[in-house]
């Protein structure tokens, strides 16, 4: 049955209960090792697709703080990017847009973003376990991996509709940027890597995801603000 306005509810009900079923997802040591040893660090981004859906996929988004010395304070992190083609964020959890954009020619289900180049920050501390996934809710707060590996992580889950929906026709965002409060970060483009392997809750089945691409960002200088 082909769908015209997206997933239905108890579509999105049935991956959030997926997502929110896995319990870890990091890199390899080697990976790891190569990224917390380069001289200053930096922000490395992974984008996990986990399923694919009737227009498109629901991935995992996790943003490691490998700098050495650099957290990053509130108000917390945001990260853009621009779509390859017409795509749209249908829902989020552990984190949400800052603007929906024009989603008018939608009837029916609307998405949660329709802009051609959104922007997304963490969730605040204290919300509902429902809207929470594992690493999120920190308002944007990531300590560095050196002082504080357990809280240098975050993530978000991202249901994207109007795009691929297999390993040869999904299309990487374009044009990332990280940004932190008083400090300016340089992303390069999103490079296929090997996908990321996840253990359940339960310790007792892995999983693997279905397509991962990951982005890399360096601290550039302090950010200017405009008064």
């Amino acid at each position: 049955m082909k769908m015209k306005a997206g997933l239905d509810c108890a579509s999105i009900l049935g991956i959030v209960i997926v997502v929110l079923s896995l319990s870890c997802f990091s890199f390899t040591t080697t990976e790891a090792y190569l990224h917390r040893h380069e001289p200053k660090g930096n922000i490395t981004i992974k984008w996990d697709v986990i399923n694919w859906t009737p227009d498109g996929y629901v991935a995992v988004v996790t943003i490691y703080n490998f700098q050495k010395h650099r957290g990053i304070e509130k108000p917390g992190w945001t990260l853009g990017w621009t779509w390859s083609g017409k795509e749209v964020i249908w829902s989020m959890v552990g984190g949400q847009t800052t603007e929906q954009g024009d989603c008018s020619k939608f009837k029916g289900n609307i998405p949660h973003s329709c802009k051609k180049n959104p922007t997304v920050v963490d969730l605040l501390p204290g919300t509902p376990f429902y809207q929470q996934i594992e690493h999120c809710c920190k308002g944007g707060v990531l300590t560095s991996w050196f002082q504080d590996r357990a809280n240098s992580t975050g993530a978000f889950q991202i249901s994207v509709g109007q795009a691929g929906t297999t390993p040869r026709t999904v299309r990487l965002p374009n044009h990332f940027k990280f940004t932190a409060p008083q400090a300016a970060y340089a992303c390069g483009p999103a490079r296929v890597v090997r996908p990321t392997r996840f253990i359940t809750a339960d310790k007792r089945r892995f999983t693997t995801a279905l397509k991962t691409w990951r982005v890399t960002c360096f601290y550039s200088g302090k950010r200017k603000t405009i008064n």
